[in-house]
């Protein structure tokens, strides 16, 4: 079992400051700074420097964390070994997802194993990608499944096993009896002038829809605000403006609007990893869900 101090240096190393590593790891930033003192006066090396209201961390800092890195996924294939060698799983399995991946891809996982395994408990947590990688990194969820973003670590972070999952397209909803229906091909600048439905600026949705209008070569007009898509639709059929929901999005069947599947280069789509610490997807029990997470994801993904 990796040493907890060690993932308290990763989540200093990630976060800057000892309070915000103390807040994604549920500490008091007195514990954060004691375990850091701790694991400091063990290897007998300065680890942090305060530089402003952060912190620095030191070359021993960097080395330890390089070895943390190794130990996890030892730790990991360990395991995965130990799970494969068993006759029956026990303990608990956590997944972790955005919002849609919630409630469409990992309940039916979820399911299938608490169904395959009696004696195993299964956990799922809804959250946003930056929260899915800190719950990752501090144990607290073994499977998660991302979107792409800006703020994403690279492919290459080697605290993270992340793979291609599906590729989820962005429909065009637009009012019922908008002109854009009557088109026979529709591509995102032509909805350049309309009114936008957003999520909030720091959200996920937002950017991912603020990237595909800039490279549709245009910035929307951010009319309204909305993080529930049964929200934005609204808004839209009483003609507020136009929105981009994921076709992985269920839509409600009650309002008048029209969803309409988009043409162009580069058609809008968002990237769904499935993410783990390396070496974790050795383990059956893992290798169960995501078989099953991808089955549900080729049945619900309609096309257009």
């Amino acid at each position: 079992m990796i040493d907890s101090r060690l993932r308290v240096l990763q989540m200093v190393a990630e976060h800057g400051t000892v309070t915000a590593a103390a807040r994604a790891l549920h500490f008091t930033p007195s514990a954060v700074s004691y375990q850091l003192r701790q694991l400091a006066a063990e290897v007998d090396q300065e680890l942090v420097v305060h530089q402003g209201r952060g912190l620095r961390l030191t070359e021993a800092a960097y080395i330890l964390l390089h070895h943390t890195e190794l130990l996890q996924e030892q730790w990991e294939r360990a395991r995965a070994d130990l799970a494969a060698a068993s006759s029956e799983p026990t303990g608990r399995i956590t997944l972790c997802g955005f919002s849609t991946a919630a409630s469409r891809l990992l309940p039916p996982a979820a399911a299938d194993l608490r169904d395959r395994h009696s004696r195993l408990t299964v956990r799922i947590i809804e959250a946003e990608p930056d929260r899915c990688y800190d719950l990752l990194l501090a144990q607290e969820a073994d499977l998660a499944l991302l979107v792409v973003t800006a703020d994403s670590p690279p492919m290459t972070d080697g605290r993270f096993d992340q793979r291609p999952l599906l590729d989820d397209p962005l429909d065009l909803v637009v009012a019922q009896n908008h002109p854009l229906t009557r088109q026979n091909r529709v591509t995102l600048a032509d909805a350049a002038r309309e009114p936008w439905i957003l999520g909030r600026p720091d959200s996920t949705y937002h950017q991912l829809v603020l990237s595909a209008c800039l490279s549709a070569g245009f910035t929307p007009d951010l009319a309204h605000h909305a993080d529930e898509w049964d929200t934005g639709v609204a808004l839209v059929a009483h003609g507020f403006g136009v929105i981009l929901v994921p076709r992985l999005a269920r839509l409600r069947e009650d309002v008048s609007v029209a969803r309409i599947p988009l043409s162009g280069e580069p058609a809008p789509s968002r990237r769904i990893l499935s993410v783990t610490r390396p070496g974790a997807r050795e383990n059956p029990v893992l290798a169960q869900a995501l078989e099953t997470i991808t089955a549900t994801a080729a049945e619900v993904l309609p096309s257009p």
